[in-house]
């Protein structure tokens, strides 16, 4: 025996022994006890941002709005909560009075804005139960800490803390509120993961600070479907919605050698897109693969598919690929324009004027057929062009077009 010693079994009864009840007594509910329409929603005041959430905000839910510093996320929720009865402020990193001339600039008229320069969140229970808010906006929350927990602000263990107390102040009280974070180089909420899987809904705020235009894309939602996108134009107004962002996309260049157009599809709503490619002789050894908004793995599959199955010689040439726009795509829908793009640039001819492209490219060259093609085909006519997927490989593609 392990314990080096005899007779030291003893018989133990197999009555289980009754537990003291600690904290607070389970008392489940039926499923169907619970209900929740459509009107209970917070609109916000922007068709395309309600769009995101699935219909608009849900009560009591916990919201993440992500992205680089300056980008213009407090900006956007100022103007969201503008059309909100009442709104709770917590402000860890402006002053009232910085909020307040921002405010004034983008026109907020709204009264029922209450701000709170406190960073400590240790009384958000009470103050909600003095002002009753319909909605609160944390900025942010890598500023704000729990005085109950040891940590400086912005720490690992006070972001994942703050976060859960967040969490359970909206869910007991019923009141959304809408976390703001800063993102790292690495494009993730800086911070424990962790707090991504406290919320019910997380937006990343997207696009270049050099650019108008910005990208609200939901990456999780409980309420709603994910990979929804809002295109948004900053102005001296503030944010405006774009409803047809389908231009906004192609470049101002016009139609010229290593331009292609592509659908993508972002959530339920078609785009187009125009993808240029660069091909150059290299002067190293070693040719270059660079990308901007597309897969670089995918390039570099894409690149041995036009080598072996449509016979071009890109052993030897730098290649360059970027999607206008600063938009994003990992849709393999994106292939054949993508390869277009590159012939067209390797052989210095335009493809036909008033064309998209759209389909995958497979490793024996052939071309796939890709999902919601009526939604892709419809928004192209809208736009003037006219979507080509007749194609059974991207050696007939290249030289229907490029020959």
């Amino acid at each position: 025996m392990a314990c080096g010693e005899w007779n030291t079994l003893k018989e133990i009864s197999s009555e289980i022994a009754k537990l003291e009840t600690v904290g607070e007594k389970i008392v489940p509910k039926k499923l169907t006890d619970f209900s929740l329409s459509e009107s209970s929603r917070l609109r916000t005041g922007y068709p395309e941002i309600d769009r995101i959430f699935g219909g608009g905000i849900v009560p009591g839910s916990v919201i993440l709005l992500g992205g680089e510093p300056g980008i213009g996320k407090s900006t956007l929720l100022l103007q969201i909560v503008d059309n909100i009865p009442s709104t709770l402020y917590l402000s860890g990193e402006e002053s009232p009075e910085q909020l307040k001339m921002r405010a004034d600039r983008l026109g907020i008229k709204n009264k029922n804005i209450s701000i709170s320069e406190t960073p400590d969140i240790s009384g958000l229970e009470q103050a909600i139960l003095e002002y009753s808010p319909k909605v609160i906006v944390v900025d942010s929350i890598q500023a704000v800490y729990d005085s109950r927990i040891s940590g400086s602000a912005g720490s690992q263990t006070q972001v994942k803390e703050s976060g859960l107390v967040l969490q359970q102040s909206a869910k007991k009280h019923k009141v959304p509120i809408v976390i703001i974070g800063h993102v790292t180089k690495e494009g993730i909420v800086a911070g424990p993961r962790m707090l991504e899987h406290l919320v019910d809904v997380v937006i990343y705020m997207e696009g270049e600070r050099s650019r108008d235009a910005r990208i609200l894309r939901a990456v999780k939602n409980r309420f709603g479907t994910t990979d929804e996108i809002a295109v948004l134009k900053m102005g001296k107004k503030g944010l405006v919605e774009i409803k047809n962002p389908g231009a906004i996309f192609l470049s101002e260049s016009g139609n010229v050698p290593g331009s292609a157009v592509s659908v993508l599809m972002e959530g339920s709503r078609p785009l187009l897109v125009e993808i240029q490619a660069l091909t150059t002789a290299t002067t190293f050894g070693y040719p270059r693969r660079t990308t901007s908004g597309f897969d670089l793995n995918r390039l570099n599959i894409l690149i041995g598919v036009m080598t072996k199955r449509a016979g071009l010689n890109l052993g030897n040439q730098d290649i360059y690929l970027s999607v206008v726009g600063g938009i994003s795509t990992h849709e393999p829908a994106a292939d054949l324009a993508a390869c277009l793009a590159i012939a067209s640039s390797y052989k210095n001819k335009r493809l036909p004027e008033g064309s998209v492209f759209v389909g995958e490219v497979g490793l024996t060259g052939e071309i796939r057929s890709v999902s919601a093609a009526d939604k892709r085909k419809k928004e192209a006519e809208k736009l003037g062009y006219k979507m080509i997927t007749n194609y059974k490989n991207i050696n007939q593609a290249i030289e229907k077009n490029l020959f």
